[in-house]
């Protein structure tokens, strides 16, 4: 294969409103591919504890973040919910290289992301309010209140774009999962039989 024949990889940007299960969904789809080196689940820099729960991440104070930022060690960076969050400039290189990377975004940072990395997919991973609700609560790391500011807190309206998808994880997990898996799959495969 020349040079003129590769086809450069995917990033895959997952996103949906907090209690959506974004990372029980990725967890399942990385189950999956723990076999397939072409296959990348991307560790997130975030201004958080490492042991606050939820994804896997490399935590940072802001003064570090600030510093990593500078020299140039992220490709996106954005602030949410009081925190900062980057996703690492090498990961560029590696979708260059063919793989197909997933990372864990934000709506509002969409049009960053777009611009740092040009085409991209989007998977919105979403669930009934009751559903959210329920699983906010149960997490136990918001008051009451705070749970009530993110349900009904109104996010960019992604889902008309062509490079979405929309994943309902209201039921089993299992279901959610299997459909996430079948479009990284989807992605992964372009680079074999580029249209």
């Amino acid at each position: 294969m020349t040079t003129a024949d590769r086809v450069s990889g995917t990033l895959i940007v997952v996103v949906g409103p907090s209690g959506a299960g974004k990372d029980s969904v990725m967890g399942f789809a990385a189950r999956h591919f723990a076999q397939r080196p072409d296959i990348l689940f991307v560790r997130r820099a975030i201004t958080r504890p490492s042991d606050a729960g939820g994804e896997v991440h490399e935590s940072v104070s802001d003064a570090e973040f600030e510093e990593m930022s500078r020299s140039g060690a992220f490709a996106v960076s954005w602030q949410a919910h009081g925190l900062s969050y980057a996703i690492p400039a090498e990961i560029a290189e590696k979708i260059a290289k063919g793989m197909t990377a997933i990372v864990n975004g934000s709506r509002a940072a969409l049009p960053a992301i777009r611009q740092a990395f040009g085409t991209i997919a989007v998977a919105v991973i979403t669930a009934e309010p009751p559903v959210l609700a329920k699983r906010l609560a149960e997490r136990g790391r918001e008051s009451e209140e705070d749970v009530l500011r993110r349900l009904t807190r109104q996010a960019p309206d992604v889902i008309a774009d062509a490079d979405v998808t929309v994943i309902d994880n209201s039921g089993r997990l299992d279901m959610a999962g299997r459909q996430f898996v079948a479009l990284v799959e989807r992605h992964s495969a372009k680079r074999h039989h580029p249209a």
